[in-house]
Order: C-alpha cells, then sequence, then structure tokens
C-alpha cells in the first residue's frame, strides 16, 4: 500500500493552517511507517488531496481514471469561509458547491474534528467521514531557552514585560478586531499578533482596527521558527478569539508549549477543550478582560498541565497510527 500525499502548490498554502497539516502528514506517514511519496507520477494505491483548486480536481480525476482510491481532506467549510476576507461572505455560497462537488468525488473524507465533520455531513454528503485532528509535532514545541530568547531579544523584551499572544491571519472571523480591543484595557502588556493578510483582501472592520490600534499591539507579520517557537514558549498567555475553526493548529501549538491557553467558546472545541480544566474559554469582549486580568495576576489555577495531555493525545504519531487504519479501510472498499 502505497499513499501519494498530493503537496503541489504546497507553497501557497504554506502559511496557513493547511500548509501545516501537510507538513505534518508528512511526518506522521514516516513516523508510523506507512509508505508515501510526494511525487505524483510515482506509483500509488491511494491519492490523499489537501486543497480544492483546480490541480486538486485534476489529480483527483487521473486517480479515478487510472482506478486509484481518493481520500479528501475536508479542511474548509463554508462556515470558516465566511467572515474572513472582503467578499467572502458574498462568495460563501458558491464556494460551499464547490466545497461538495469535490469533497463527493473522494472514496473517503477526513476533517479535524466531529464538529467540522457534522457540518460536511449536514451538507449533504453521503462518502464515509472521519473526524482525525490534523495533529502536532510535541518535539518541535519542547522548551528551549534558545528560541525563548531569540524571541524577546527580537521583541526587546524586558525580564518584566508581560506578553499576550496570538497567531492567525487578518480574516475578521479570526477575532483580530476584538483582540485589539481589548488590549486597549491592558496599556502595559504586550499583545502580539503573528500572521499577515495583504489589506487589499481584509474587510473594513479589520482594516479599521488595524489603523487604530493602541501602541501596546504589535503586529510583526508573518515569523517562523524560532522567533514564534520561543513566543510559545515565552508569553504569558495565547489569546485566541477566532469566532469559526475547523480546528485550529495554532491552539495545539500553544498546548503543546505548555502556555496557559483562552478561546472563545465555539462549537468546534467540544468534546477535546474544556473551560476550566485544560485551558480557559469566555465568549464576549468584556468577559475575556477580567479573564486576562486574572490569568496575567495568577488568580485562576493553572490548566497548562491538563492542556499539554490534549496536545498528546493528537501527537504526530498517534494521528499516524490513525491514517494508517484509515488507508487500510480505505483499501478495502
Amino acid at each position: 500500500m502505497r499513499i501519494l500525499l498530493y503537496t503541489k502548490n504546497e507553497s501557497v498554502y504554506s502559511k496557513s493552517g493547511i500548509g501545516r497539516a501537510m507538513k505534518h502528514q508528512v511526518r506522521a506517514l514516516s513516523a508510523a511507517g506507512v509508505d508515501f511519496t510526494q511525487n505524483q507520477h510515482d506509483d500509488y494505491d491511494i491519492v490523499h488531496i489537501n486543497t480544492v483548486d483546480p490541480s486538486s480536481l485534476t489529480m483527483i480525476q487521473s486517480a479515478k481514471r487510472n482506478h486509484k482510491k481518493v481520500v479528501i481532506h475536508a479542511h474548509s467549510t463554508e462556515e470558516d469561509f465566511k467572515n474572513s476576507f472582503i467578499f467572502s461572505n458574498q462568495i460563501a455560497p458558491l464556494f460551499k458547491m464547490h466545497l461538495v462537488h469535490t469533497y463527493k468525488k473522494g472514496d473517503m473524507i477526513l476533517t479535524p474534528t466531529p464538529y467540522s465533520k457534522g457540518l460536511i455531513e449536514s451538507y449533504g454528503i453521503t462518502k464515509p467521514i472521519v473526524a482525525v485532528s490534523n495533529g502536532i509535532d510535541l518535539d518541535a514545541y519542547k522548551k528551549d531557552e534558545v528560541k525563548i530568547q531569540a524571541f524577546r531579544k527580537y521583541f526587546n523584551l524586558s525580564e518584566t514585560d508581560k506578553v499576550v499572544m496570538s497567531v492567525g491571519l487578518y480574516f475578521e472571523r479570526k477575532g483580530i478586531h476584538d483582540f485589539i480591543e481589548i488590549a486597549r484595557h491592558f496599556p502595559h502588556v504586550k499583545f502580539i499578533w503573528f500572521g499577515y493578510t495583504s489589506p487589499s483582501a481584509t474587510t473594513s472592520k479589520v482594516k479599521r482596527a488595524i489603523k487604530e490600534k493602541p501602541d501596546n499591539v504589535i503586529l510583526p507579520g508573518y515569523i517562523a521558527g524560532d522567533i514564534i517557537k520561543g513566543a510559545y514558549q515565552s508569553a504569558d498567555l495565547f489569546f485566541f478569539p477566532s469566532y469559526e475553526e475547523t480546528e485550529g493548529i495554532v491552539v495545539l501549538e500553544a498546548l503543546a508549549s505548555k502556555i496557559q491557553v483562552l478561546v472563545r467558546d465555539i462549537g468546534v472545541y467540544e468534546g477535546w477543550l474544556e473551560n476550566n480544566k485544560n485551558c480557559y474559554m469566555e465568549t464576549k469582549n468584556e468577559m475575556f478582560i477580567l479573564k486576562i486580568r486574572e490569568l496575567l495576576n495568577h488568580d485562576c489555577k493553572d490548566t497548562i498541565k491538563a492542556g499539554y495531555e490534549v496536545a498528546k493525545s493528537r501527537s504526530i504519531e498517534e494521528i499516524g497510527q490513525q491514517l494508517k487504519e484509515i488507508y487500510e479501510r480505505v483499501m478495502g472498499l
């Protein structure tokens, strides 16, 4: 059994969750001893598709012509397409039609969470759908003093500076406007949002929030490697106010980094994140403000250890074994 991990145009997605999911799959299959290739010209039994762009549709059609099995990883939904960039809400119904058209071509559909599985089932798709996490490389987020110092030096942080961080594109649904607004209530705390989206694609609400941001909000753009890993390990709080996700790889990265986590209480976390146990959850800005103040003052119990256990249950090694079992099941369809 050989798997073709179809990663053409991977560079286009490298700064998104889908791009990181592709990299995780390479490591997961390697860890599980699964025979795979990323060369579409090699022989294979199953092609694993992660995107819904034209090249992926062409690959699916080629696989079908050659009587190969097709696994489609459903990272996208209409719900997480909405409220992202300019005109995304107007385009969303057409995007949903495209998703349904593409997903129906799979012999099996994978998606990161039971929540996203439920959404895809609601589209009327009857192909087998399995929820399997994108996974997290625990070793990559182990505490490393060199990375911590690289982060603090890059942002010229003193030993006493408190930091609240987040990671994501400048999408409205990510809640970056709320992140900026909440930062106003903590003028002596650094609020750092890693990520970037071209101003030409951002909504007016996000544009206005960025233009009027207070001085304690730092927007360094997309930064990879030691600096962002050092941020995860050094910051006082990971605050992710996203309104919609299919999983949220950055949340797994935070949990693996053993940082305190605060997220918005939304459906995607049901069944794996629990308020006051392995993270903290709120819904409205005024409640976020109160909770951040408590967390920065250490007036809440520490949920870091329990949060790390969640990350361990979604380790690359665990996901590799799950994918191996799924491929074996697909071969029998």
